[in-house]
């Protein structure tokens, strides 16, 4: 599992820094990253880029988002937003972000729930075999497919790699008819146990880079992530909003 900053030694307030604007400095090369990369003990950032704040860089490692001072002094760990927009810059980077790495994963690495019909939306979940509300989601499946939503599965066995879970995750995985083993054991009826190649370990560290914290955790086509169960109904009416604010013409100033 990827490193969390240790706040104490690297935090640094966004206030404090905020404060003065004019004081910022010119960008004019690449951050000192020596102190950074430190205190993550060498781990290497994904990618270094100037934010929308003059002096103050984004750095992108294993899909935490933070930002960076020049001379590479003050780390901070939080949320840059536009005021002019309302828009938060950083959430939206982290969708970004969600979004490259579930396309990059592919759907022939999924278990995947599609309608007969035309696809509205297509929803990216991580699932565990055992969670609970994992298991009301998929006996849903029928009403989240009749609305027009494509459930794609990702692992996520809660319990981590080697648990009770995760060995039914790769049994699941290693059936001929995985689709029909999904069900079953959604059902908490056995499956036969197998094993085989399988993405499980990979997509379970993935889910931790990506910030899951517990199941279901869905990842919308625009990159943000739902945690938690939502109702067939619900989350139709909620991706049809989305839509209609996606196509909606910008207000002229």
């Amino acid at each position: 599992m990827r490193k969390t900053l240790p706040i104490a030694a690297v935090l640094f307030s966004a206030s404090a820094l905020a404060a003065d604007p004019a004081s910022a400095p010119e960008i004019s090369k690449q951050p000192d990253l020596s102190k950074l990369q430190a205190a993550l003990e060498d781990e290497k950032p994904d990618s270094i880029a100037p934010s929308a704040i003059p002096g103050l860089y984004e750095v992108v490692i294993g899909g935490q988002v933070l930002y960076l001072s020049q001379d590479g002094r003050f780390a901070i760990q939080g949320d840059i937003l536009d005021l002019g927009s309302q828009a938060n810059l950083t959430d939206r980077r982290r969708g970004e972000l969600r979004g490259k790495a579930i396309q990059a994963v592919g759907e022939d690495n999924m278990v995947v729930f599609g309608p007969e019909g035309p696809v509205k939306n297509t929803i990216t979940v991580f699932t565990d075999i055992d969670c609970g509300y994992c298991r009301k989601m998929h006996g849903q499946m029928a009403e989240y497919n009749k609305e027009g939503i494509k459930i794609r599965y990702l692992w996520f066995p809660r319990e981590g790699i080697g648990s009770e879970a995760y060995q039914k995750a790769v049994s699941v995985w290693c059936a001929q008819d995985r689709r029909e083993a999904m069900t079953k054991a959604k059902r908490g009826e056995s499956i036969e146990t197998k094993t085989c190649d399988n993405p499980v370990k990979a997509q379970y560290e993935l889910g931790q880079k990506l910030g899951v914290r517990g199941t279901p955790s869905m990842i919308l086509e625009t990159g943000e992530m739902l945690p938690g169960y939502v109702p067939p109904t619900q989350l139709a009416q909620l991706l049809a909003e989305q839509r209609d604010r996606k196509t909606k013409p910008a207000a002229k100033p």
